[in-house]
């Protein structure tokens, strides 16, 4: 099976409505889902927010966030997770925000993305973010971080379950 079949599989299983704020994957995430059959039912939205204005205005990053910790940042990319799970009724959004390259940007590497999982469960809010460098083309890194976003969906949703915070 495929990592958005697998996820599909555990959305499904745990009763998890998914909801996206995709910067650098521009949908991708959402689209490798929808091309699993049975997946609608278990995708509220998906938000594409490329400009700083667009990420403060539809998600709510604050302006502050962006100056201090610059676009390609795990403090973004948090704000915009809860940002998209805040306006919806799912209960796990995932972020990303990040340099696909091939140039670097602001003394970032080329290939580094920033990802979030928010989570509403029984025992409270959580959200996890990591940061990754990965190497290859624009649709190379683009592809390969929307299936690390999703393959970490289930390991930080247990997280989550645990009661762990992130």
């Amino acid at each position: 099976m495929s990592i958005a079949g697998d996820t599909v599989h555990y959305l499904r299983k745990h009763s998890l409505l998914l909801t996206t704020a995709e910067s650098c994957t521009a949908g991708k995430i959402i689209t490798l889902l929808s091309e699993v059959e049975g997946s609608g039912e278990l995708i509220e939205s998906g938000y594409v927010v490329y400009s700083p204005e667009a990420k403060q205005r539809l998600l709510s990053v604050n302006p502050y966030t962006i100056e201090t910790f610059n676009l390609t940042s795990c403090e973004v990319a948090r704000e915009m997770a809860l940002g998209a799970l805040h306006d919806s009724t799912a209960n796990v959004a995932v972020a990303t925000t990040g340099i696909l390259g091939p140039e670097d940007v602001d003394g970032i590497p080329a290939g580094t993305i920033c990802f979030a999982w928010a989570y509403q469960t029984e025992s409270g809010l959580s959200v996890f973010s990591r940061a990754h460098r990965f190497m290859g083309s624009r649709c190379q890194v683009q592809r390969l971080a929307a299936d690390h976003s999703l393959q970490l969906l289930p390991y930080f949703h247990q997280r989550a379950l645990a009661g762990e915070r992130g």
